[in-house]
Formats: C-alpha cells, structure tokens, sequence
C-alpha cells in the first residue's frame, strides 16, 4: 500500500518535577543537569528527519508532550520553541499543543509559547480537589488549578485538561464535583482516564502490598457514564472512549493517530510512525542523549507493519470513536477489507450487542463502549 508523507509530529520532553506514583512514561525527575544536552540532541534528531526527507517537514499538527515541556526554564523554553520553528514548517490551519504542569505556568511563559504559535495546551490538572491530588502525588492545588486553567484560556483560548477518576478512596460524588469544576471552567476539550496501575510504577508496588486499594469496578464503571453525561450536558461531546470536546475542537492530533495517518517522533521513548514502520527510541533520557551525541540511532526498535496489520489496527483505532469507522474507507486506504478479514469476529461482537453495523459502518454500542478494549483486542486479531 501507499504511505502517506505524515503531516503530524511528535516531540518528547522527558523532564519533571518529581515521577508520579502512577506514571509509566519516560521521565526523568531531577535532572534539569541534562537540559542543555536534551536540547543540543532533540535538534539534531530533527534535523535529521529533514534530511532523510530533503526538505523540512510540512506538517499539520504538532503535540509536544512529556514530561512536562513548559518544566523548562524561560530561556531553555525559547532555545527548544526556536528549534521547533526551524525544524518544522507550520501549515496553515496548524494544531500545535504543549503539554503543561499548572504549577509551571507563569505569564512570561504563556506569552512565549503565544509567541512562537503554540495554540493549544493541554494541562495535566487530574483533579480539583486537594486531598485527590496529594493520593495522587501532584504538587499543585486544587484551587491554583482552576486559576490556572483561567489564566492559560486569557492568552491560548483552546485548553485541554486531563482529569483522573477511580483514585484509591475516591467517591462517586467526589468524581461528580470534579466534573462539576472543570464544566465551570473555560476549557475545550477534556480527557477523562481511570486510574490504572502500571508494572514497574510505585503504585503498582503499593496496590501489590496492600497500601492502595483499586476503586470496586462497578464503581468506575458509573464514574464513566457519569463522565459521559456531565460533559455532554456542559457540550462537550463524546469523540473517543476518553476524550470529550467542544464543536470544532477534537484533538487533530490525536485522530491522526487513530486514523494511522503517520506520523514523525523525537526524544526518549517516542514512537514514530513512517511509510509503514513504527519506530520507537529507546526510553531512557541518558541513553538516548549517548546514542545521538556518538552519532548512533536513538531507535531501540522498529517493526514493519503489513496491510492487513495497518487495517486491522486501523479497524481497532477507528471503532473507539464515538461516531464509529467506515470499513469501505479503511480497504479503500489499505487494499484490505477487514469485512472479509474479520468476518467471524465482527459477527460475534455483534451478535454479543458490542458493536452495531449499518452497511459499511461499525459503532460500539452504549453496552459495547464500556468492553472498547476487548472489541478492539478482538479485531486486533
């Protein structure tokens, strides 16, 4: 099949403050020593997809994530903004995100990332509520978050903000007030996750000695739909299984993603995806700082995907879409008819009231949107 040129990037900034209890990422926390050498290798890895390109990538949508970018100092901030401006050419329309920290936002920096073009942030809040945050590790307050995300809409008007549910002893009502918070605020789009304990986290560890206990599953399951009907009640519709946005603000991004567009990467521990193969550097920061510096790849390993893998992930993406995937646009993309591919497993997801057709269109059903996982495992294969 035919790969299109991507139109989206990514870039990873693996610094933090401190490493949350249930953070699987690649971060580094105390290490603002590497600052200056993470900058000197993100450029280089850079310009380098301009020179197997031979000419500076046009793209769409840029997400700089973490980490936290803006954990940066002013002027290593504006060293890494006029990096990206160089290495990259905004097309028109552009999507460029930062992920932020609410406690690293300051006026002086919001007016730089203004500045250089950045026109969506998307803040790591998790909750509004102090007691929450301290369960979860995050330094910031609950009312310094709502002040924030205020003064972030002031200057970049499209906010994001991520929130947590099912945090150990967390309450329904105590999840409903969240919700409640974040709807009185001036934000576009809002992605909801459960808590999830990751092997290799501290709070994995925790759980596995019995110092935190999981919220009961039915329990998370009505946090969920309860997500669902306070966000689409303030207008913020259901996109993705946990993604919610105001009209004409969805995530470009992230549907590039979805979509198996393509997409460029830099830093620890991101992933690429380019004419058919998925490249993923290596997550260590020290690492991947002496690969670059030696002149070495930074990729720790790479697999190439096939037409029936690029559609049948493609199928998967696309089902955890609110609005659903036309399979006929997914073969005309790929070659590959998935109808046909996965015809026994798309029957039995129907016929246990997980995902409706209607022609070519499949759609998880409101039973089937709480089992996303399992259809998507399902047509995986």
């Amino acid at each position: 099949m035919d790969w299109p040129t991507p139109r989206s990037a990514y870039v990873h900034v693996p610094f933090c403050r401190h490493r949350c209890g249930y953070c699987n990422f690649s971060v580094v926390a105390d290490r603002d020593d590497l600052m200056q050498r993470y900058l000197a290798a993100i450029d280089h890895e850079l310009e380098q997809i301009a020179q197997r390109l031979q000419r500076v990538p046009i793209i769409d949508t840029l997400f700089v994530g973490g980490g936290t970018p803006t954990h940066l100092p002013n002027a290593l901030l504006e060293t890494f903004l006029l990096s990206l401006r160089r290495r990259f050419e905004l097309s028109e329309g552009f999507e460029w995100t930062m992920e932020a920290n609410p406690e690293d936002i300051t006026a002086e920096k919001l007016a730089m990332l203004s500045e250089f073009g950045v026109n969506r942030v998307s803040l790591g809040v998790q909750s509004f509520q102090d007691r929450k945050l301290a369960v979860l590790e995050r330094s910031h307050s609950g009312q310094s978050a709502e002040a924030i995300v205020q003064q972030v809409a002031d200057t970049i008007p499209n906010v994001s903000i991520d929130l947590i549910f099912a945090a150990p002893g967390e309450s329904l009502s105590s999840w409903a007030r969240d919700l409640r918070t974040a709807t009185a605020l001036p934000i576009r789009h809002v992605s909801t996750y459960s808590l999830t304990y990751e092997k290799g986290t501290s709070f994995w560890t925790r759980r596995r000695r019995g110092d935190l206990s999981a919220v009961d599953e039915s329990v998370e399951i009505t946090m969920y739909d309860l997500s669902r009907r306070v966000l689409a009640e303030a207008g913020l519709t259901h996109y993705e299984i946990s993604n919610f946005a105001k009209p004409g603000f969805r995530c470009r991004h992230n549907l590039a993603y979805w979509r198996g567009d393509g997409w460029f990467a830099a830093g620890p521990g991101a992933a690429a995806f380019i004419d058919g193969v998925r490249a993923t550097n290596h997550r260590s920061t020290t690492t991947y700082l002496k690969r670059i510096e030696n002149g070495d790849s930074a990729i720790a390993e790479s697999e190439t995907i096939s037409a029936a893998e690029a559609a049948r992930e493609g199928a998967a993406f696309g089902v955890r879409m609110i609005d659903g995937i036309d399979l006929q646009q997914l073969h005309s993309r790929t070659g590959i008819a998935i109808e046909t591919l996965c015809a026994q497993q798309l029957n039995e997801l129907q016929s246990q009231g997980l995902i409706d057709r209607d022609g070519h269109q499949i759609k998880l059903t409101p039973r089937g949107i709480h089992f996303a996982d399992t259809v998507a495992s399902e047509l995986l294969g």
